[in-house]
Order: C-alpha cells, then sequence, then structure tokens
C-alpha cells in the first residue's frame, strides 16, 4: 500500500505540503507571541468592522424617513405637473399627434350640429 501511495501525484503533493506546514510552525516564543498578536489585531479590526457596520447600518434606518418625504414631495410634484399637461386647454388644442388614431378622420363644427 505505502509503495502504491508514493507514485501518486496528489498523495506526494500532500506530503510535501505536510513537511511544509510542520516547518512552517512557529518553534520559538517568539513566533507563538507574534501569532497570538496577529490574531489579536485580526479580532480587533473585525469587531471594529461589525460596530462601523452597524453604525452605518443605524444612520440609513434613521434616513429612510426623511428620503421617503423628499420622494413623495417629488411624486406629488410630478403628478400636479403631468395634471397640468392633461388639463390645460380646450381639445383641439391639446390633442397631439401621437393621441391621433390611424386613418383618415373629419372634425366637425359645433355649430353645424346645434341647428
Amino acid at each position: 500500500m505505502t509503495q502504491r501511495n508514493t507514485r501518486n501525484a496528489a498523495w506526494q503533493a500532500a506530503q510535501q505540503w505536510r513537511a511544509r506546514a510542520a516547518q512552517s510552525r512557529p518553534a520559538s516564543l517568539g513566533g507563538s507571541i507574534r501569532l497570538f498578536f496577529t490574531w489579536l489585531l485580526f479580532g480587533a479590526m473585525m469587531i471594529v468592522a461589525l460596530v462601523l457596520g452597524f453604525f452605518l447600518l443605524l444612520i440609513g434606518w434613521a434616513m429612510m424617513p426623511f428620503m421617503r418625504h423628499k420622494m413623495k414631495k417629488r411624486m406629488d410634484a410630478m403628478r400636479a405637473e403631468q395634471a397640468t399637461d392633461i388639463g390645460g386647454g380646450t381639445y383641439r388644442e391639446s390633442r397631439r399627434p401621437q393621441d391621433a388614431l390611424e386613418g383618415s378622420f373629419d372634425v366637425k363644427d359645433d355649430s353645424v350640429n346645434s341647428r
């Protein structure tokens, strides 16, 4: 079984990785202290990032009512603008080319119908 595993490329790569991992382990006290402070710094950075993210989330939630009010005012202004466009002028004046149906139409004068 050992003979067959030595020919396997994946097994050889795993053995080389295991040997490199054993060499890179901190054997002295200085390496252990450095590893401890590295993890401590990483943990502190994660806590700072979590607090900052939570703070930005709260700011976003606090701004939502103001943004909703602003968007509502903008929508009301747009509706008012469209309402003046629709209601302005007489029927004949407010007709636009895109409002007309295709075909040939004659517009009758109201004075002819009233007789």
